[in-house]
């Protein structure tokens, strides 16, 4: 029988260059016997909106054409439901992709995974802050790496991930340690200032930064990376670590793993989970074991 796909596609994914990828992956998908229908929408709330209405029409997958970003979105509209997700990597980062084994650098081999329908079940995590309530399927930061984030999402230049350089440079001009207190499955709390905390289901993201770099995606649980306050010297020089996931030997990284963290701060910090911006701190993350199926 001839799967049913519904495409969900972001036309904006590394700045609209990879719309010329979408008639090959298209052709491909139907080539291999797939009936395909294809969700674009104006904005992300529109997206979301069409592709919760794909799911609930029971395709044999709803298919994610784009970054870590779209992803994200997808499995607002799928977890919880015995339809499948199944990544075709087209964005900037494509760390997810990576983690769950997706083929990242041909989109037209991450077709042909599609087309398999081979799939395993793997946890997300809830996160609430402020009015959002939602899942997130890799790592949520907060902290340096998330003012990062804000800072990059203003500019307009430089393109792709020279813009997050320039705004990594111009951040830690100004960057303070942030007083954090940490609740983790409700049984301990930490209390410390910290560079930055993150929270993560799969290892990496930022298109290859292995924060958590021991994260499984399928274990029930989430780890938690907290990199104490350090000098800017100090900062700069173990942060290029995080590349190979050997930050987390230093003396200040610690790492737990955990059901559930509610982390606060006094400071103004947004939290941003698969590189979406969430909302401001406090936050409260908790896993959900096996609510998402995707296609490997």
């Amino acid at each position: 029988m001839s799967p049913q796909l519904a495409l969900l596609v972001n036309p904006a994914a590394r700045g609209g260059r990879t719309l010329r990828l979408l008639e090959p992956v298209a052709r491909r998908l139907r080539a291999g016997g797939a009936e395909l229908s294809v969700i674009v929408g104006d904005d992300a709330a529109d997206a979301l909106a069409r592709a919760c209405t794909a799911v609930a029409e029971r395709p044999d997958a709803l298919v994610a054409f784009g970054g870590d970003g779209l992803v994200h979105l997808a499995v607002q509209a799928v977890a919880g439901t015995d339809v499948p997700l199944g990544i075709i990597p087209a964005g900037t980062g494509n760390d997810i992709a990576a983690a769950l084994g997706v083929p990242c650098a041909d989109p037209i081999a991450a077709a042909r995974a599609v087309l398999r329908m081979k799939s395993r079940l793997v946890d997300v995590a809830r996160i609430r802050a402020g009015q959002a309530d939602e899942l997130f399927a890799g790592v949520m930061c907060c902290g340096f790496d998330s003012r990062v984030n804000e800072r990059a999402n203003r500019k307009t230049w430089p393109p792709g991930m020279a813009r997050y350089l320039v705004a990594t440079v111009e951040e830690l001009r100004s960057f303070r340690p942030i007083p954090f207190r940490l609740a983790l499955d409700d049984d301990e709390v930490i209390e410390r200032e910290a560079m930055l905390v993150a929270v993560a289901n799969t290892c990496s993201y930022g298109a290859g930064m292995r924060v958590c770099p021991d994260a499984r995606p399928d274990d029930g649980l989430l780890d938690v990376v907290m990199l104490d306050a350090v000098s800017k010297a100090e900062f700069l020089r173990v942060f290029p670590s995080v590349y190979r996931g050997t930050h987390v030997g230093h003396r200040a990284v610690s790492v737990r793993r955990v059901r559930s963290v509610r982390l606060e701060t006094t400071d103004s910090v947004l939290a941003y989970a698969d590189g979406e911006r969430v909302g401001p701190a406090p936050v409260h993350c908790e896993v959900r074991p096996g609510a998402l199926r995707v296609i490997v």
